[in-house]
């Protein structure tokens, strides 16, 4: 099966991510900010981790419309997880973003989550959010992975395309 990519997210990691794949093939980069889409389609990446010249010459859908998301069938979501005051993570984008892939998840797509989160936050905290909105049963009809966040904002020597990744892919059985 060919697999088209998403990147949900495009702040300072899901921006280069969606940029390296929209080098080889076309990427739908999602983003819920309205603003931060206007800018990217306009050239501007405030995060400074990309060029103008870079978001041209990749092949990105840059949209905030959840439907797109249907176009592709491999999944990276790559949103903040900030923490709160008592050094907890707050995993509501997470959460959300989980719950905008559900509502468009359909059979044999992989969802990779690149978000720093804490051992077993997919399996324990997207993986059910993605099942309630999909209706879909992970493991049997779509499939889960973890690739832990390797991006050092504003480091122009070690970026995305000149990193090892690791990608562990789950298979829960249930």
């Amino acid at each position: 099966m060919d697999r088209k990519v998403s990147v949900i997210g495009l702040g300072y990691v899901g921006l280069p991510v969606a940029v390296a794949f929209g080098n080889k093939h076309q990427v739908v980069a999602f983003d819920i900010n309205e603003k931060r889409i206007e800018e990217l389609k306009s050239g501007i990446d405030h995060t400074r981790e990309i060029t103008k010249a870079e978001l041209e010459a990749s092949d990105l859908l840059i949209t905030f419309n959840p439907a797109d998301l249907k176009k592709a069938n491999f999944h990276i979501v790559a949103v903040p997880t900030p923490i709160d005051d008592a050094n907890h993570p707050d995993l509501r984008p997470l959460l959300s973003a989980s719950k905008t892939i559900g509502e468009q998840l359909k059979k044999s797509e992989i969802v990779v989550y690149e978000s720093t989160v804490y051992p077993g936050a997919t399996e324990e905290d997207c993986v059910p959010v993605l099942e309630k909105y999909s209706g879909l049963k992970c493991g049997e009809d779509f499939f889960v992975g973890y690739s832990p966040e390797r991006i050092n904002p504003g480091d122009t020597e070690h970026t995305f395309t000149k990193i090892k990744k690791i990608i562990q892919i789950s298979v829960i059985l249930k």
